[in-house]
């Protein structure tokens, strides 16, 4: 019987989601790979108002689940020459403002850009992009800087943490143990782009992102350059720290 091949997807990086003229498709953008999430279909027209409100209550509701799993960094296409993401927009800022408002802990960030999503190939073409790797960085940065002030909150004002990690061992100690539905509250690892890229244990620390992803861990990779990468440098690079569900 023939093995089957185990391949690396790597970190959660970003969502994905592809407008198109009667259906929306949504991707997980990993460090390694992209894999499609889901697929939604527009039951009848654009000019049809309550088709295109329901179309867009049904991604809604299918990036709602993929925030709760720790992805923050959203990113909309659609093909040139057409409103879709706007359009999108502005339904989250009539029915959902919470989703992008600065005072909700849960909150995303959404860029637009031009490009289709529809299949794998043309979603390749897209994150390879400098456009899209450009845009990623802008809004990763927000999303790090959302997750900072979290830390910093923890830290200094309602002091609701359980414990604050920046060595590489107590860390994999940590997320080794951590049972996988542990509802006790949030747990995040931060690194830095230089952190990962200068140190020696490469597969040590790929190996423990993947664990810590599968055990909901919401992990990020920072830029070393942006104001949160400049924080997390401060302890050593890479830092592990748990909020109580209360906070």
């Amino acid at each position: 019987m023939k093995q089957r091949r185990r391949y690396r997807r790597g970190y959660p990086v970003a969502i994905l989601v592809g407008f198109e003229e009667n259906y929306a498709v949504l991707w997980n953008v990993f460090s390694c790979i992209v894999k499609q999430s889901i697929k939604l279909k527009l039951e009848g027209k654009r000019t049809d108002e309550k088709m295109l409100y329901n179309f867009h209550q049904s991604v809604v509701k299918a990036l709602k689940q993929l925030i709760k799993e720790g992805i923050k960094s959203i990113v909309l296409t659609a093909p040139q020459k057409t409103n879709y993401t706007s359009e999108f927009i502005t339904h989250l800022q009539k029915h959902h403002r919470y989703l992008t408002n600065d005072k909700n802990p849960n909150r995303a960030s959404f860029a637009e850009l031009e490009g289709s999503a529809n299949n794998l190939v043309a979603v390749g073409e897209l994150v390879k992009s400098k456009k899209f790797t450009d845009l990623l960085v802008k809004t990763t940065s927000e999303e790090a800087d959302h997750i900072i002030g979290i830390l910093e909150k923890s830290l200094h004002v309602n002091k609701k943490y359980d414990s604050i990690l920046y060595t590489l061992k107590e860390i994999e100690n940590k997320v080794f143990d951590k049972e996988k539905n542990d509802e006790k509250g949030t747990d995040y690892l931060l690194l830095t782009d230089k952190y990962l890229s200068e140190n020696r244990s490469k597969n040590r620390i790929h190996r423990l992102m993947q664990i810590a992803n599968n055990k909901n861990v919401k992990t990020r990779i920072i830029d070393v350059e942006s104001s949160a990468g400049s924080r997390i440098s401060q302890f050593s690079g890479i830092v592990f720290f748990s909020t109580s569900s209360s906070n």
